[in-house]
């Protein structure tokens, strides 16, 4: 399986980076992670657990590093055993580029499946891949967002609105009454 994007992360590319080479954020990015563990030098070790069309399995696995080029450039290889629903391996090579509202990150991904995974068929398969990896970027934008400013309230008897009291109320009715007119 093959499998290339590119996702906007509102951060700076040393703060995308940074997360990146941080086990407690993978931990907390990656979906379905139990435990992630270890350093950039020696690697890190992981357990997963996933439902893949009917196989739910925990995967644990190796992860390591190479390639790194400070806030651009990372290869990320790994492999994890799942048991008796087989086994994934890959790698991923992801580009960070300083973009208009933070980092553009770039991955190829190359991956193989075995065991009861590969039985599922490359459509399931590709498709949870897809999913997985966009559930790992929305978590990582929402690890490194910024806290949002409240909002402030604002009273529509104070706003310039024309429309007061006396502008018609829109007609209220529940699902039932739309449907049988009653």
């Amino acid at each position: 399986m093959q499998m290339s994007d590119s996702k906007e992360i509102a951060a700076p590319p040393a703060e995308v980076y940074a997360a990146l080479l941080n086990p407690e954020v993978l931990k907390a990015c990656v979906p379905g992670a139990q435990e992630v563990s270890g350093s950039v030098e020696d690697g890190f070790e992981a357990s997963v657990t996933q439902k893949v069309g009917p196989v739910k399995a925990t995967f644990k696995g190796q992860v390591t590093l190479s390639d790194l080029i400070e806030n651009e450039k990372l290869t990320i290889t790994g492999e994890g055993k799942g048991g008796a629903a087989g086994f994934a391996k890959g790698g991923a090579v992801v580009s960070l580029t300083p973009s208009e509202t933070g980092t553009l990150l770039s991955y190829e991904v190359e991956a193989k499946v075995g065991g009861k995974l590969a039985q599922l068929g490359s459509r399931i398969i590709d498709g949870f891949a897809k999913k997985m990896a966009d559930q790992f970027f929305v978590n990582l934008q929402t690890h490194l967002a910024p806290a949002d400013p409240p909002e402030a309230a604002t009273d529509p008897a104070d706003s310039d609105d024309v429309a007061g009291e006396d502008a018609p109320q829109p007609d209220k009715k529940g699902w039932f009454k739309k449907i049988t007119g009653n």
